[in-house]
């Protein structure tokens, strides 16, 4: 029996927290279709022990955009990326899905579990940073919010809700935002310096290079491709969203673009679709 008939199947506690019922859909769905292990991890360490005891099955996720990112942060950090595919079933409100939304995984339970057992393994790029962090979408280092004086003081969770807000927010020109004074190099090529205010930053792999993009305050871009970008800012530094989590501040980061360093279980292309599964 192929790899691809053999699964172990990883389920997130959040997922089946949150919606029981795709969880268990897909499960029955990945059973039906191949001879597979399914697991229930408790905690972090209980999914890092699962995934690590996975031997030569192709590796099936079930949660969210963190969900995913764990498995391969995991799978980087022990140098095994290059042992087989992984699938995932994405379960989650929308905003968690954007990056799997993004990286073709089909919405839905039967549509993403048929694609676990019959889609293709399709080879992907990711970026490294210098704390050996992956970023398989795209990072942004938006504009900073205006300083305002606020009438009380904020809560914690007011502020923490005001930064991811900021953060979510692809970098646009607009005109009461502050500017970042970032110095940006791409293979040591200076797109931006310090004295230079910008806008805001993003770099996302692709063609096996990171794709770096420098919003400028009035609406122009400097674009380059690169092997190595690295982002410097002030002495109080920069935060930055990348994928799913907020990173920072920090004074200085670089990240490296890997092409093809990871495969996920895609739909076919052309691929007739399969009988509904009846639930």
């Amino acid at each position: 029996m192929s790899a691809a008939h053999q699964l172990v199947v990883l389920i997130d506690p959040v997922a089946r927290r949150i919606d029981g019922e795709s969880v268990r859909i897909a499960k029955d769905v990945l059973c039906a279709g191949a001879q597979a292990k399914i697991c229930w991890p408790q905690d972090p360490q209980d999914f890092a022990g699962a995934l690590a005891r996975r031997g030569g099955r192709r590796t099936v996720v079930v949660g969210d955009d963190h969900t995913l990112l764990r498995t391969v942060t995991l799978l980087h950090k022990k140098r095994e990326l290059d042992r087989g595919a992984l699938a995932m079933v994405p379960v989650g409100p929308a905003d968690s899905l954007e990056l799997a939304r993004a990286l073709g995984v089909p919405m839905g339970a039967v549509a993403a579990a048929r694609v676990a057992l019959d889609g293709v393994a399709q080879p992907l790029d990711l970026l490294v940073d210098d704390c050996d962090q992956v970023v398989l979408g795209a990072l942004r280092i938006p504009a900073l919010s205006p300083v305002r004086v606020p009438s009380a003081p904020p809560t914690v969770w007011g502020a923490a809700r005001s930064l991811v807000r900021t953060l979510v927010r692809a970098p646009a020109p607009v005109a009461a935002a502050m500017a970042h004074r970032l110095r940006v190099e791409a293979d040591g090529v200076l797109l931006s310096d310090l004295d230079l205010p910008v806008a805001g930053v993003s770099v996302a792999s692709g063609d096996g290079l990171a794709q770096v993009v420098v919003y400028g305050r009035t609406g122009e871009r400097v674009r380059a491709a690169a092997r190595a970008v690295t982002v410097s800012g002030p002495v109080g530094g920069f935060r930055y969203r990348a994928d799913a989590v907020v990173g920072g501040p920090v004074r200085t980061r670089t990240w490296v673009a890997a092409a093809e360093a990871w495969q996920l279980v895609l739909p076919t292309p052309g691929a007739p679709p399969r009988t509904p599964y009846r639930a």
